[in-house]
């Protein structure tokens, strides 16, 4: 090989690399930026920066399917309204009405075209797609819930458990609702 051809092939690996390192690190923002902490949480749970990316994108992929929607003005109001007689069921009963918070959230869920037969973590992992930001919630609640069944959560778990549920309910309805005083910011 002549010099004029080292230097050209030199400079065509550089150009690929440098290219495949653009695309690696344009993928990593854009992932960063739309799983937010959940990002980390899979880079921890896979152990791999390659492996947690990966994943993510296949859950984008998989709910890409699903057909998710807004609520209608109607359905919203329906759940808010519901969400605020279980919120003030909970100085009466905190168990049921974590239960009841719990139902609330699967079935706004399934209104708004997730799939709920899965299980728990299927359920996250999809959440997490468009919901990153409070998808921790919904997991930091199913475990206050989980220990209830047990008689094992107290009822300041309980009431944080609504407020996991809430911020979840929240941004599902794609709206505030009115506090109740049933649960205490």
């Amino acid at each position: 090989m002549t010099p004029l051809n080292w230097s050209i092939l030199i400079i065509a690996i550089l150009v690929v690399g440098a290219a495949v390192v653009f695309f690696i690190r344009t993928r990593t923002k854009n992932l960063k930026s739309k799983f937010g902490p959940e990002y980390e949480r899979a880079v921890g749970e896979q152990g791999s920066t390659f492996k947690a990316e990966r994943e993510l994108e296949n859950r984008a992929k998989r709910v890409e399917k699903f057909p998710i929607h807004s609520l209608s003005p109607e359905e919203s109001d329906q759940f808010a309204a519901e969400w605020r007689t279980t919120q003030e069921n909970f100085v009466d009963d905190p168990r049921n009405a974590v239960a009841a918070a719990d139902d609330l959230v699967h079935r706004t869920m399934k209104a708004r075209g997730y799939p709920i037969s899965g299980e728990f973590d299927e359920r996250a992992a999809d959440l997490s797609v468009d919901h990153a930001f409070v998808v921790e919630h919904y997991r930091a609640a199913h475990e206050i819930a989980a220990r209830d069944v047990r008689n094992a959560a107290t009822t300041e778990e309980l009431r944080l458990a609504m407020k996991h549920y809430r911020a979840l309910f929240e941004d599902l309805l794609e709206r505030h609702v009115q506090e109740t005083t049933g649960v205490r910011r």
